[in-house]
């Protein structure tokens, strides 16, 4: 419901800070003192047309915050939550109307658009005025309001829970379908690929493997040259067996022998030279057999470097990594397996989509049934209200069409729509276009009467329902203003005393003068001021105490 109105400078209005409470509060006041100003404020909050003109003259800006405390299942706190706004205390709409056009709006202090502000206020606040209706006369809302009339919950939930059913096996039946056709598109290029990454086998962690023994191979080709470089040094260079080491030492113990006797200190130097030979032959016969063992395998070297090529050519063939190209094997085999088998997948997807359709078809066949039955005692329901309100030859007709199965909904086939005769004889018509401006706000609130309980909008609004009439018709449209504040909070702006003694809270709007400006203030009444108010309204200019004693008679009456 809306909790508080806080407006500055708005037309007339400098200052006002308005609270409301539940039930039906009223507000009444001469002609001319500002009463529209206040719906107009209250529209701005709401995301209607900004218009520059609703600054107070010689003011900057004018800004109108509206907060409402709806219920924690409200529409409008899952709306705030898809927008990620956070929704803790109530909803605050905030609006900022400078005076050169230009506007803002907020909602709980969070800077939005005003297309969501609207759409807010739509689900918070339903205006039935003279000319501008919303709500009740829009037909999208008709079949909710019927089946909400009707108890028709349980069957409007099979019905969205059928039709979203049928439509996720209809995605999953063009899902395989498209997936069949691209497949079928690529089944050359996929079998070949199949083919060709089959028969090079790729396995996990196989590229690894290959760099190692690629990078020994590699390693043991430098070991050998370096091997055989070693033994080239301790090996004779020329034919005859000079120019190395061990030559070198045989010629120099030869040399040593021919000393003439006694040699007998040149016999450590010959020990030495024979040990030295020694240790050469050995180092000779150990490099040998290192040369033998460190051969490097040509083959086994170009063989791993074939295979690793050929996985590395084969990733990038493929777009992927050499380590993905198992996996991406595995994936190739599954479409082209999935492709064999689509003919077979796609006919049992066929059958559940055709099953799911029946499903929802009947389902939204109970509804559309259960929706005429209760068609007709909606209207008799509002027939009933009608008579009170001096609307004795208006008539309420429930209009149910199949819809197009293109338009098919959670909401069922059919499209509901209200319309309404106001004169026997005449073609039933949408409520906005046959009915009068008075004639329909008496027909809105005849059908809010019935269809209170249904409603998803916690506040009504209604200005100026009762133009026109006075007497028992005036004390019939108070009456029923007060059965749908039993349910909704119910704002009304009226020139009845009738519908003001009905209200539970009541303000009284009027203009006066302050530092030379007219300004617009808007009052609560308590219980003295607001038998006086009545009494004007009854009396007119000058009030009697005659007036007073029928005021005090339509206050006990309303009590």
């Amino acid at each position: 419901m809306l909790a508080s109105l806080s407006i500055r400078d708005v037309v007339l209005i400098e200052r006002l800070d308005l609270t409301f409470g539940p039930g039906l509060s009223v507000l009444t006041g001469e002609t001319g003192a500002g009463k529209s100003i206040l719906l107009d404020s209250l529209g701005l909050a709401l995301g209607q047309r900004a218009e520059s003109g609703l600054v107070r003259a010689g003011q900057s800006q004018a800004v109108v915050t509206a907060a409402f405390a709806p219920p924690p299942d409200h529409p409008a706190n899952a709306l705030l939550a898809e927008q990620g706004i956070v929704v803790e205390d109530g909803i605050v709409l905030r609006r900022i109307l400078t005076a050169d056009g230009r506007s803002r709006a907020f909602v709980n202090d969070e800077p939005v658009g005003v297309a969501l502000l609207r759409r807010l206020g739509t689900l918070l606040v339903e205006v039935q005025g003279q000319h501008d209706q919303v709500g009740l006369a829009d037909p999208a809302s008709h079949a909710g309001l019927l089946d909400a009339f009707g108890g028709l919950d349980t069957r409007r939930n099979a019905v969205a829970d059928a039709h979203r059913a049928w439509r996720a096996a209809e995605r999953a039946l063009r899902d395989a379908r498209e997936a069949i056709a691209a497949a079928q598109r690529d089944e050359e290029w996929l079998r070949h690929a199949v083919s060709e990454l089959s028969d090079l086998a790729p396995k996990e962690g196989e590229e690894d493997e290959l760099a190692a023994d690629r990078q020994r191979l590699q390693g043991g080709e430098r070991r050998a040259e370096a091997i055989a470089s070693a033994l080239s040094e301790l090996q004779p260079r020329d034919r005859r067996g000079g120019g190395s080491p061990a030559a070198a030492m045989r010629n120099a113990a030869r040399a040593l022998e021919r000393l003439p006797p006694p040699n007998e200190e040149a016999a450590p130097a010959l020990a030495a030279l024979a040990a030295a030979q020694d240790a050469l032959s050995e180092a000779e016969s150990l490099l040998e057999r290192l040369s033998s063992d460190a051969q490097p395998d040509p083959r086994r070297l170009e063989q791993v470097e074939e295979r690793l090529f050929a996985l590395r050519a084969a990733a990038r063939k493929h777009s992927v990594a050499v380590v993905d190209l198992p996996a991406h094997l595995a994936d190739l085999k599954e479409r082209l397996s999935a492709l064999n088998a689509g003919t077979g997948r796609v006919a049992a997807l066929e059958t559940a989509a055709r099953d799911a359709r029946t499903a929802y078809v009947t389902a939204a066949n109970t509804l559309t049934a259960a929706r005429s039955d209760h068609a007709a005692k909606l209207e008799k329901a509002v027939a009933r209200e009608l008579a009170p309100l001096k609307l004795e030859r208006a008539r309420l007709h429930v209009e149910i069409e199949p819809r197009e199965e293109s338009a098919w909904g959670p909401d069922g086939q059919d499209r509901v729509t209200f319309l309404v005769t106001t004169n026997p004889g005449q073609k039933p018509g949408q409520l906005a276009k046959i009915a009068s401006g008075g004639e329909l706000s008496r027909l809105m609130l005849a059908l809010k009467v019935v269809l209170a309980r249904g409603s998803p909008v916690p506040t009504l609004v209604f200005d100026e329902v009762d133009s026109g009439i006075g007497g028992a018709t005036a004390a019939a449209v108070g009456d029923r203003l007060a059965r749908v504040a039993e349910r909704l909070q119910v704002l009304v702006v009226t020139h009845s005393p009738q519908v003001a003694a009905r209200g539970a809270r009541h303000f009284q709007v009027a203009k006066g003068v302050r530092d030379d400006r007219a300004e617009t203030r808007v009052v609560p009444l308590e219980p003295k001021a607001r038998r006086e108010e009545i009494a004007r309204m009854l009396a007119g200019e000058r009030v009697t105490e005659a007036a007073r004693a029928a005021a005090d008679d339509l206050l006990a009456g309303a009590a």
